[in-house]
């Protein structure tokens, strides 16, 4: 009965979004970076990796299998989290463990969208954000020397909305016929983040 009108409110903030980088490049640049550059730099980082791809894929999936308000409000936390672990990544905080954590959430992720794990709407808000802070962190430390923080944060924030959108979308449809598409998807999704585990170790 809500998909509808939660579909309209996680587009509407995605158009929001989206005119972000139109309005900066109104702008001038700044350290010898054109602003449009930022922001595809930040919008296609989150597409440069397996492990975040599948994360944030994931992260969708499991946020329409909880359906309610954990339809956006897990992907709202996740989005969230990975800002603050963004600024901090960007400032230096980090740890040498951070990759393998990426690659334990691709697993842990892929793992209850299979299970189709219907948790407490805060637990899986925290589970999310746990996850978030150490793709966020990755995302803050490769930022591109000379970019602008703003306009790359946009750019990936986007990036990272468009890849729940998709989650959800797919979630949505596995529901309407079974569940089985959305969890042949964790399990591939949790077979994956197995793999990066062992390549990583």
């Amino acid at each position: 009965m809500q998909t509808r009108p939660t579909l309209r409110l996680v587009l509407r903030a995605v158009a929001l979004l989206a005119i972000f980088p139109v309005i900066a490049h109104a702008h001038p640049g700044h350290d010898g970076h054109d602003l449009t550059w930022d922001f595809n730099a930040g919008f296609t980082h989150p597409f440069s990796g397996w492990d975040h791809l599948l994360a944030m894929i994931a992260v969708g999936l499991w946020a329409a299998q909880l359906g309610g308000r954990a339809r956006w409000l897990v992907p709202a936390a996740f989005v969230g989290v990975m800002v603050l672990g963004a600024g901090l990544g960007h400032h230096g905080w980090g740890f040498s463990g951070a990759e393998q954590a990426i690659a334990a959430s691709v697993l842990a992720l892929g793992l209850l969208v299979a299970a189709a794990a219907r948790l407490p709407l805060a637990a899986s808000m925290t589970i999310a954000g746990v996850f978030a802070f150490f793709h966020g962190l990755a995302h803050g430390a490769e930022l591109p020397a000379g970019a602008a923080g703003l306009d790359y944060g946009v750019g990936f924030v986007l990036a990272t909305l468009a890849l729940h959108l998709a989650g959800v979308g797919l979630g949505l449809f596995s529901a309407r016929k079974s569940n089985l598409v959305a969890q042949t998807a964790g399990a591939a999704i949790a077979v994956a983040g197995a793999a990066m585990l062992a390549i990583g170790g």
